[in-house]
């Protein structure tokens, strides 16, 4: 009778173990699939990069990762989604400076905050942006960019993947500093407003460079100038920002992943260390950074304060040029 009674004891203990969210229950996370916002339409860089890591991570994560695109909003509808989600490890999100700087700086009456409404995990990619033409455009080389946006000042429009992204401020950025004027053309995506430009009904754009670089490659657009560290292997004749005298706009973009506030350290940790592992499986790496992204995969204390960064940077080009929802 003594044994049967401390083994219901023991057997007590632990499910309080459980129903109190203790080692055993974060050592089980994940034991459903997990589902990863992205807040873009499909064939942008967020969502290359996105299912990059999805194809592979279950071999880490010991669950499934299923990509979900949810965009709108220049990516607001998405990221208020994963704010809004239950802080149990079962909705993600890829964070974006589109999603957690851009869009928050432009708009005050988001329904997020992005410095308290997510958890940080992992900053994934840094990836290199760059400003391409249609090749009917007057222009291949930044001299001649300059001189026809100046020559026709209301005659051009750029594409972006939709009001307040990381396309349209840092656009708006550059056209601040160089003294030029471009009418803006936003999409729900990234992948839309390449579509579009591909197809010469815009003729400009500011994009990141992997959703962008296959149709670099084809010939379909010509590559003006990159927003990167210095001149990109893959375009080794197209200067940076900073080498035309624009190095407030040598700005490189990020992707990485967050959730909603409050995920348990145990969540965060089990997700931070899946990513990482994925990330350093040789044809992942190798499949990021042929897009011509950087792996980063830093803390998520050193997210957050990546993100803080840019938020700052974009409410101030926001009162430079005056920028409003349209």
């Amino acid at each position: 009778m003594k044994r049967r009674t401390l083994g219901l004891l023991t057997v007590a203990a632990s499910m309080g173990a459980l129903t109190a969210g203790g080692p055993a229950l974060a050592q089980g996370y994940p034991t459903k699939p997990v589902r990863l916002i992205v807040p873009f339409a499909p064939g942008g860089t967020t969502d290359i990069i996105a299912r990059v890591l999805s194809e592979k991570i279950n071999q880490a994560l010991g669950q499934t990762m299923v990509v979900d695109n949810k965009s709108g909003g220049g990516g607001s509808v998405g990221a208020t989604e994963i704010a809004r989600a239950p802080a149990d490890g079962y909705t993600l999100g890829m964070a974006t400076v589109s999603t957690t700087a851009a869009n928050p700086a432009i708009n005050p009456k988001i329904a997020y905050n992005p410095l308290t409404d997510f958890t940080p995990i992992i900053n994934v990619a840094a990836t290199p942006n760059v400003i391409a033409v249609h090749p009917s455009f007057p222009a291949r080389d930044y001299k001649g960019f300059i001189a026809e946006l100046k020559k026709n000042p209301a005659k051009y429009s750029y594409s972006s993947s939709g009001t307040g992204g990381i396309g349209h401020l840092q656009t708006e950025l550059f056209k601040n500093m160089a003294g030029v004027f471009m009418t803006h053309i936003p999409y729900r995506g990234a992948g839309p407003a390449l579509n579009d430009t591909v197809a010469g009904q815009v003729q400009i754009i500011f994009d990141n460079l992997p959703s962008a670089l296959p149709f670099i490659k084809d010939g379909r657009l010509i590559p003006i100038v990159v927003a990167a560290p210095q001149r990109l292997a893959v375009l080794p004749n197209v200067p940076t920002f900073k080498e035309v005298g624009l190095e407030p706009v040598n700005r490189m973009a990020y992707y990485g992943i967050h959730g909603p506030k409050g995920l348990s350290k145990e969540v965060v940790d089990k997700v931070h260390a899946a990513v990482k592992a994925t990330a350093a499986l040789p044809d992942v790496k190798k499949r990021i950074e042929d897009t011509g992204s950087l792996l980063v995969l830093n803390t998520p204390a050193e997210f957050q304060a990546q993100i803080q960064a840019e938020f700052e940077v974009y409410k101030k080009v926001v009162a430079a040029q005056k920028l409003k929802l349209d």
